[in-house]
């Protein structure tokens, strides 16, 4: 779990920090004037600058820029009502492409490769948001709105930040699946009862790798190996898909649908509903801004924008917030955080191990 303190309420304590905040006031920035380096190493400056007047300084400029170009595998719907928002506030267009995380994480590493840097701000998972870090794709950003997020959801090198969480829960269908007959546990599902019943999501490898840590390395392999092999399970591609189909029926049980996407289809009226086994498994899907974007001002306005002004709405449309004040109760369950910075050797044993049982009974 990745533990990370919060900035007090004077944002440049550090001594580093004190002194980027130094050089940021030292001298005015005139972005898009300069030359390669110096344009970067002007916006640095204005990233590291987490002063109050900071804002509004922002917003002003960010007018004059006029739009924002912005990456992301939010849902459309739920990213429209977002971009709407921002634009009513700050007059700023928002220009958003849309794709699923690896595709996002692939045309920025092509877009850096190439030399071009199309993209101000993105928002995808956690654990690839980090891989994006360390490829020198993201700006390290100072803010005031740091402290009022949950510690352990923040990176201490704040190259990105939580957006929202995305906690794995398991959906069943309420009128495949009494609520009496839910396991209790994965040991449960060992049970005959779940035979031809079972659906996972193909790319939720970190969700395997939290439980069977959390259950024991060898007892959690061999246990999820035996429930494949006994009862199956079907896998499919994407989180709203696998939602879709327990909402169906056509599986009575989804080990790994996100929270939210249940509590929005059920407020529709869908008979599904969700429980949690322990361990609840959570990551988080962070805001990060570009090392050299075309709209530096909008990029910064809007990084802050999703980490405060945009959290209330989200909270509207189901999703859980990564601010303290706002931080959503799950059914009485303590949800284990994922480190999306964990050690990749680790990750690739468990990931090969999830590869492995996606390819069904031996």
């Amino acid at each position: 779990m990745t533990h990370s303190s919060i900035p007090s309420k004077s944002a440049c304590a550090s001594p580093r920090c004190t002194l980027r905040s130094a050089l940021a006031a030292a001298a005015l920035v005139v972005l898009g004037a300069a030359s390669p380096s110096a344009l970067a190493q002007s916006f640095a400056e204005l990233a590291a600058r987490a002063d109050p007047a900071r804002h509004q300084r922002l917003v002003e400029a960010a007018r004059r820029e006029g739009s924002v170009s912005f990456y992301s595998s939010v849902p459309e719907k739920d990213m429209a009502v977002l971009a709407a928002d921002f634009e009513k506030r700050y007059g700023v267009k928002v220009n958003t492409w849309r794709a699923s995380t690896v595709k996002v994480v692939q045309r920025l590493l092509a877009e850096k490769r190439a030399g071009r840097w199309d993209f101000d701000a993105v928002d995808i998972s956690g654990p690839e948001m980090e891989i994006l870090y360390r490829e020198a794709v993201l700006q390290e950003v100072e803010s005031e709105h740091h402290r009022h997020l949950m510690p352990e959801t923040l990176m201490a090198h704040r190259g990105w930040a939580p957006q929202f969480l995305s906690v794995f829960v398991q959906a069943y269908n309420t009128n495949a699946v009494k609520r009496a007959d839910l396991p209790r546990s994965y040991e449960d599902l060992l049970h005959p009862r779940w035979k031809g019943m079972l659906g996972v999501e193909a790319n939720d490898q970190e969700w395997y790798c939290g439980v069977v840590k959390h259950l024991g390395r060898d007892k959690g392999a061999k246990l999820f190996r035996d429930i494949v092999d006994r009862n199956g399970w079907s896998v499919r591609n994407g989180h709203t898909l696998l939602n879709n189909i327990v909402v169906s029926g056509e599986v009575g049980l989804g080990l790994t649908v996100y929270s939210y996407m249940v509590d929005q289809a059920r407020s529709s009226g869908a008979p599904v509903d969700w429980f949690a086994m322990d361990p609840l498994i959570g990551r988080s899907n962070g805001i990060g801004v570009s090392r050299r974007p075309a709209h530096p001002n909008a990029a910064l306005l809007f990084y802050e924008y999703m980490i405060s002004d945009a959290q209330p709405l989200m909270v509207k449309m189901n999703y859980l917030s990564p601010v303290i004040k706002l931080a959503t109760p799950m059914k009485g369950a303590k949800v284990l955080f994922l480190d999306p910075a964990a050690p990749r050797e680790e990750m690739e044993k468990c990931e090969a191990e999830f590869s492995a049982l996606l390819k069904g009974p031996k």
